[in-house]
C-alpha cells in the first residue's frame, strides 16, 4: 500500500494511539490524533514494563529517553515475608545486549515522552476534542468532531481505552470490562539504596512489590483480594495501605510502609479485564489496545502488547495490497499474542486468590507467558 497516501485518524491519545501515530508518521502517513482530555494528562503512579516494551521503544525511537527519565534493572528478586531472599526470576535482554531486561517508569513521565514524539513526528494533535460520528462508505470514512469540525480519512484507529466509545459505536453488543476481584494499590516513595530492580514479597495474601522508576524514586504496587468492587474514600488511603503491609515483617518493608503519606500519590484501583473476540475491525474503523484487550496487571504487559499493536498494524498495512487487507493480517498477527496475556493474566490472579492456590501452575503460567512475550511480533 501506498502509506504516504494514507489519511488516519487516531481517537485516543493514550499510550497505544500515540504509539499508532508516531509508526505511521514514520512511514508517511499524514496523521490526526483527538484526545479528548484538553489537557492530554496522564494518572496513576508507575508503571513496570518487560524486555518487550523496551524492544518496542527502541523501534518508536524513544529508548533512550525512557532511560534518562525511568530506570531500567535486570532480574526480578523474591522475598518471604520476613525478608529471606529464596529466588529470582530471569528477565531476559530482549531490547539488546545494551538494554536490561525490564524497567519502570512514572506513567506521567511516559505519557510525556510519547507526546513529545506523536508531536516530533509531526502528526497533528487535537485537544478537548473527539468524535460525534462515523459515516462509512466503500472509499472511507467522514468524521465528525465535537468542536463542530469534520474530516475525510482513509482509516481510522479507536484507541480511547478501555470505555472506548469507539468500541461503543462500532459493536454495540461487545463484551463489556468485568471486575477481576482484585484491586491494585500504587504509592511513589523514595528508594532505598537496597532496592535495585523489581522485587516481590510472596507467601502472604497480599502480594507487595516495589520497581525504581528513577535514580531517587520507586513505586510500591500490591494487589488486594476484595470480592466486592466498592468505592474505597481517599481520605483512607494511606492507613488502609499501610494496613495491607501489617503482616510483613521485613525490616525494608516496614521501613518502606513508614514512609507511606499523604504525599505518597497513592492510587487505588479495581482490576478489570476485556478480551473482545474478532473481528476488531468494521470497514475503515479499527480497535487497538485496551479499547479490545484490556488486562490486568499480572504479566505488567497491558501497555506493552497495546504499542505492539501500533508496530504491527503499521507494518501489515505498509506489506498490505489495500486497507482491508491490511487490517485482517494485522489481526491475524495479533490475536493469540494478546489472548495470552489477558487470559494468563487473569489465571494467575484467580490462582492469587484461592487459597492455597496452586503455585506450581502459578510458575508455570508466569513461565511460558515470559518465553511467549520474549518472541518476535
Amino acid at each position: 500500500m501506498n502509506i504516504p497516501s494514507l489519511r488516519v485518524l487516531v481517537i485516543g491519545g493514550g499510550f497505544s494511539g500515540m504509539s499508532a501515530a508516531i509508526e505511521l508518521r514514520r512511514l508517511g502517513a499524514s496523521v490526526d490524533v483527538v484526545e479528548i482530555d484538553a489537557g492530554w494528562r496522564s494518572y496513576g503512579a508507575g508503571i513496570s514494563l518487560g524486555g518487550a516494551t523496551l524492544r518496542a521503544f527502541r523501534q518508536l525511537g524513544i529508548l533512550d529517553r525512557f532511560l534518562e527519565l525511568g530506570a531500567a534493572s535486570d532480574g526480578v528478586e523474591l522475598r518471604l515475608p520476613h525478608g529471606q531472599t529464596v529466588g529470582s526470576l530471569p528477565t531476559p535482554r530482549i531490547a539488546g545486549d545494551d538494554v536490561p531486561g525490564g524497567g519502570a517508569i512514572m506513567r506521567p513521565a511516559l505519557a510525556r515522552i510519547l507526546a513529545d514524539a506523536t508531536l516530533a513526528a509531526g502528526a497533528k494533535v487535537k485537544l478537548g476534542c473527539t468524535f460525534t460520528s462515523i459515516e462509512q462508505d466503500a472509499d472511507g470514512a467522514t468524521v465528525a468532531f465535537t468542536d463542530g469540525s469534520g474530516g475525510r480519512y482513509d482509516l481510522v484507529i479507536g484507541a480511547d481505552g478501555l470505555y472506548s466509545k469507539t468500541r461503543e459505536a462500532l459493536f454495540p453488543a461487545a463484551p463489556r470490562p468485568a471486575y477481576s476481584g482484585q484491586a491494585v494499590w500504587r504509592a511513589v516513595l523514595p528508594r532505598p539504596a537496597e532496592v535495585k530492580t523489581c522485587m516481590f514479597w510472596v507467601g502472604a495474601g497480599n502480594k507487595p512489590g516495589v520497581n525504581p522508576v528513577s535514580k531517587d524514586e520507586m513505586y510500591l504496587f500490591l494487589t488486594e483480594h476484595r470480592p466486592v468492587n466498592e468505592r474505597v474514600d481517599p481520605a483512607t488511603f494511606v492507613d488502609r495501605l499501610r494496613a495491607l503491609l501489617d503482616g510483613f515483617t521485613d525490616p525494608l518493608l516496614r521501613a518502606i510502609r513508614e514512609s507511606i503519606n499523604e504525599g505518597s500519590s497513592i492510587v487505588y484501583r479495581p482490576l478489570e479485564g476485556m478480551l473482545m473476540p474478532r473481528p476488531w475491525h468494521a470497514g475503515r474503523v479499527v480497535l487497538i489496545g485496551d479499547t479490545v484487550h484490556a488486562t490486568t496487571p499480572h504479566l505488567a504487559s497491558g501497555a506493552c502488547i497495546g504499542i505492539e499493536d501500533a508496530l504491527v498494524l503499521a507494518d501489515e498495512l505498509a506489506r498490505a495490497d489495500g486497507v482491508e487487507a491490511g487490517l485482517a493480517a494485522f489481526e491475524a498477527r495479533r490475536w493469540e499474542r494478546c489472548r495470552m496475556v489477558v487470559q494468563n493474566s487473569a489465571r494467575l490472579g484467580e490462582i492469587e486468590m484461592t487459597p492455597d492456590g496452586d503455585k506450581a501452575e502459578h510458575a508455570a503460567i508466569m513461565r511460558a507467558s515470559m518465553l511467549a512475550l520474549a518472541e518476535p511480533i
